[in-house]
């Protein structure tokens, strides 16, 4: 399992995206899942599930599941 903590908050656009392009390389090659916690929504489009979590309750949403290979 990979777990990234804000893994994209001082990047530009572009290199938000080539930091979840290796996070999702890796995620391919090891057979892995990542989890991700973050507020740039840049990324959102990226991930397959999507889970926010506002005053301790959870809730899912589907996710554009766009990860990159």
């Amino acid at each position: 399992m990979i777990l990234a903590d804000e893994p994209t908050a001082p990047l530009d656009g572009e290199r938000a995206m080539a930091v979840m392009r290796i996070l999702n390389d890796m995620a391919a090659r090891y057979q892995t899942a990542i989890i991700i916690v973050t507020h740039d929504e840049k990324i959102i489009p990226t991930f397959k599930r999507i889970y926010h979590i506002r005053d301790g309750v959870t809730n899912e949403e589907a996710g554009e599941g766009r990860a990159f290979h």
